[in-house]
């Protein structure tokens, strides 16, 4: 099945505690049905010192539910996903705009 939210995707989170957040996505686990946005979900890991590295309380954007995320579209409101043929090309299309994605 084709991606509907792929890396570099600007979304906002529909619901929790981050909810009305906005964030560009950096990673996606497909088959997690998860993914990473910047500034979003931080949760603080303790990271341990080493020569390269400091060391202590580091604040780290955790994976998030894919169904919590919702893509911006051109005027900036959140919008579903469709797929349309666009000559021989399967495009991803706003349902709000119908401005392909």
């Amino acid at each position: 099945m084709a991606a509907k939210l792929r890396k570099g995707d600007k979304v906002v989170v529909l619901s929790g505690k981050d909810k009305g957040k906005q964030g560009e996505i950096a990673t996606v686990f497909p088959a997690k049905g998860k993914a990473i946005v910047e500034g979003v979900n931080v949760a603080v890991r303790h990271v341990r010192q080493s020569q390269a590295s400091q060391g202590g309380r580091v604040p780290t954007a955790m994976p998030i539910d894919l169904s919590n995320l919702a893509l911006l579209d051109a005027n900036g409101k959140a919008t579903r996903v469709g797929f349309r043929m666009d000559g021989d090309n399967k495009v991803r299309f706003a349902k709000t705009t119908g401005d392909v994605i």
